[in-house]
């Protein structure tokens, strides 16, 4: 039952939000993770806090082309009934990333 749930890791597929026009790409992307967050939690949209570096990440290669899937973290607050979404970096990608430099 998905109002059980406190705090999971995701990972959500973007590639969807490339079928539309490209000048709302990010736009959407980010729409497109308030209403994953929000199903998968049993919560309305409005419920879904987006924390800034996800926006940040989603935006940062442009309007046009966002990531094709992201790695967050939402955890529920039960208390104010609102579930936060923050940015997941794996450490084995960031090492990954270094030893290529």
């Amino acid at each position: 039952m998905p109002k059980d749930k406190t705090e999971m890791v995701y990972v959500i597929p973007l590639a969807r939000v490339y079928w539309g026009r490209r000048s709302n790409r990010a736009a959407r992307a980010v729409k497109y993770v308030r209403k994953f967050i929000a199903r998968h939690f049993g919560v309305d949209e409005e419920k879904v806090v987006i924390h800034n570096t996800v926006n940040e990440y989603i935006w940062s290669r442009g309007i046009e082309r966002p990531p094709r899937r992201i790695i967050v973290r939402a955890v529920k607050d039960k208390e104010k009934d609102i579930v936060k979404v923050m940015l997941v970096e794996r450490p084995e990608k960031a090492l990954a990333r270094k030893e290529k430099k």
